[in-house]
C-alpha cells in the first residue's frame, strides 16, 4: 500500500530523531582529537546557562609555610580559583525535500531511501563542519564558527583573550610554543624539538597524552624513526587512527585526505584540560518544530542542529610545535 505523500514530513522527522545519537557518535569517532577526548571522558553535556564556565586553579595557596612549634600560621584569604567563560556556538544542517521529489517518491520504501540518502549527506556535512571547527580560529561564517585548537593552542600564545582571560596579562594562561623557523625541523632533528616541547608541557605526572600531526610533520617523524631502524610500521591505534608513539603519548596523523590539522604542525595536548561541551538539547538533533515550509516555494525541511563549545581549563599544559 502506498504511503500518503503528506506524511513524508513525519518520516523525515522520526528518521532524524532515530539517527541523531548515531550522528553525534560519528562526529566524535571520525575526528582524531574528539575521539581521544571521548576516550578520556572529557565529553560532558551542558544543560543551559549564558556561558560555559571552566574552573581554574591558577595559583598556589600563599598561606602554605613550614613552621615550628607555636609559630603563628597565616590565615589570610587567598584568590587561587577563577574560571574561564566560553560561549555556545550553533550549527545547522537542513534536510530539504521539494514537492516534485515527494510525488516521484510516493512509495514508503522510496521515501525512506530518499530520506536516508539526504541524511547520509547531512551527517557527513555535520561531521566535516565540526571536524574543521575543532582546529579553527573561530573566524569562519562571520565569526560564528566554534573556536577550536587554533584559538586554544595558537601560534601567538602570549596575546589574545580566551575564555575571558587576557593571555598577555596572565602567563598561566599561555600555551607553550616551539617554532624554530620555516623548514628548520627535519627528519634528522625533529626529535630534538619534540623533546623540547615535551619538557615544556610536562609537570610531574601530567604530560601530553595526544600529539596531533599534519601530513608533513607526520612524515618527518616517521622518517626519523625509520632512519634509526626502530620503526616497524605505523600501528593502528585502538581508536582506529594511524598512530605512532613519542614518550608515552600517541602521535596521531590527522591529515590524509580531508585532514584538518594545521599545516607543518604538531599539537601536544594534555586531554585532562580539554573539554568538548555539547548542549544536551542540541546535540545533533532535529530542530523543533519539526515540519517547516517555505513561504513561496514547494519545499519543506527538517533541520539538524548542534550547539556547544570546545573549552580548556589548563592552557600551560598544551603546546604547539610548528615548522612554518
Amino acid at each position: 500500500m502506498s504511503f500518503p505523500n503528506p506524511n513524508i514530513s513525519d518520516i523525515i522527522a522520526t528518521t532524524i530523531e532515530f539517527r541523531s545519537p548515531d550522528i553525534a557518535e560519528n562526529v566524535l569517532d571520525n575526528n582524531a582529537g574528539l575521539a581521544y577526548i571521548k576516550a578520556n571522558n572529557r565529553v560532558k553535556m551542558i544543560s543551559g546557562g549564558s556561558s560555559i564556565l571552566e574552573t581554574l586553579n591558577f595559583a598556589e595557596n600563599a598561606n602554605g609555610i613550614w613552621y615550628s612549634g607555636s609559630d603563628l600560621l597565616p590565615v589570610s584569604a587567598q584568590d587561587v580559583i577563577s574560571g574561564a567563560s566560553f560561549q555556545l556556538s550553533q550549527l545547522a544542517v537542513p534536510v530539504v525535500v521539494n514537492g516534485l521529489e515527494k510525488l516521484q517518491n510516493a512509495g514508503r520504501e522510496q521515501i525512506i531511501d530518499l530520506v536516508d540518502s539526504r541524511l547520509n549527506v547531512s551527517e557527513t556535512t555535520m561531521t566535516n563542519l565540526v571536524s574543521r571547527a575543532i582546529y579553527s580560529d573561530g573566524t569562519a561564517f562571520g565569526g560564528k564558527q566554534l573556536p577550536g585548537l587554533n584559538v586554544l593552542v595558537p601560534t601567538s600564545p602570549t596575546s589574545g583573550t580566551v575564555g575571558g582571560i587576557n593571555r598577555a596579562t596572565y602567563p598561566f594562561w599561555q600555551p607553550q610554543l616551539v617554532a624554530p623557523g620555516a623548514g628548520v625541523i627535519t627528519a634528522s632533528n625533529i626529535n630534538t624539538y619534540m623533546n623540547d616541547m615535551w619538557a615544556k608541557t610536562q609537570c610531574g605526572k601530567r604530560h601530553p597524552k595526544l600529539i596531533l600531526a599534519d601530513n608533513a610533520m607526520w612524515k618527518l617523524y616517521e622518517a626519523y624513526l625509520q632512519e634509526r631502524t626502530r620503526f616497524t610500521g605505523a600501528e593502528t591505534g585502538s581508536l582506529g587512527f594511524p598512530t605512532l608513539k613519542f614518550m608515552n603519548a600517541d602521535v596521531v596523523l590527522d591529515g590524509g585526505i580531508g585532514g584538518n590539522a594545521p599545516a607543518n604542525t604538531m599539537l601536544f595536548l594534555n586531554l585532562d584540560y580539554l573539554h568538548y561541551r555539547p548542549h544536551r538539547d542540541r546535540n545533533m538533533v532535529p530542530l523543533n518544530p519539526g515540519r517547516r515550509y517555505a513561504f513561496n516555494q514547494d519545499v519543506e525541511a527538517q533541520i539538524l542542529v548542534f550547539a556547544g563549545a570546545f573549552t580548556i581549563s589548563g592552557s600551560k599544559f598544551q603546546g604547539r610545535l610548528h615548522n612554518n
